[in-house]
């Protein structure tokens, strides 16, 4: 029988919990294709799409490590049904990005690129939450390049594959389009707490047509 202190601590972490995930004491390891090398000469971060002023906006290696940082504390929730609770991320906040980029006015969605052409899609509402953070760090130490680095998305209230790992850059877009998952029937808005796993879970407006 576990002391009662702990006890009531698991039943809170447990509650924190959305339906179907179960709680994930390390951090597992799980991604789709290789480990992309860092190549810190050849890194860029972009921001192009329906930006404000029309032009693309890029900051290379060292230009996006210098932007303020900011860290938030937040739960990871992956879709494989593992949660993660209480992590520390640091890095860049989304909402720093889209001051130095803006979008322009009918910008809905944005794409999030990462290596090898991987995408995924979110709303515009989602990409601007306070806890959306460009990570570069998870508990104050550099991600693992396994993990991420030099840069990973996370969007906290939605399923992990919402954040890429290893990401290159933000499109802004006019209209929704489905991304690398979502193309291939997970569910375009992805949030844990509605159990939104897959495509045919959606709703009329949920997202685009395949």
């Amino acid at each position: 029988m576990e002391p009662m202190g702990q006890s009531e601590s698991r039943e809170g972490e447990l509650a924190k919990l959305p339906p179907g995930q179960r709680l994930q004491r390390g951090w597992p390891v799980t991604h789709y294709g290789p480990v992309p090398k860092f190549r810190p000469e050849r890194w860029e971060f972009r921001v192009f799409g329906a930006t404000a002023d029309g032009d693309k906006h890029c900051w290379t290696h060292e230009e996006f490590s210098a932007l303020p940082y900011s860290t938030v504390v937040a739960d990871l929730h992956c879709v494989t049904k593992f949660s993660m609770l209480g992590a520390e991320w640091g890095g860049v906040s989304a909402l720093e990005i889209v001051e130095l980029a803006p979008p322009a006015p009918d910008v809905t969605h944005v794409m999030v690129w990462a290596e090898y052409g991987f995408s995924s899609n979110l709303r515009l509402t989602d990409f601007m939450a306070e806890t959306t953070i460009f990570a570069t760090h998870k508990d104050g130490e550099p991600l693992t390049a396994e993990h991420g680095f030099p840069v990973r998305l996370v969007v906290p209230h939605l399923y992990a594959w919402k954040g890429p790992k290893w990401v290159r850059g933000v499109e802004y877009m006019t209209a929704d389009r489905r991304g690398f998952w979502e193309e291939r029937g997970y569910h375009n808005v992805g949030d844990p707490w509605a159990e939104q796993r897959y495509a045919y879970q959606e709703e009329p407006g949920d997202g685009p047509e395949f």
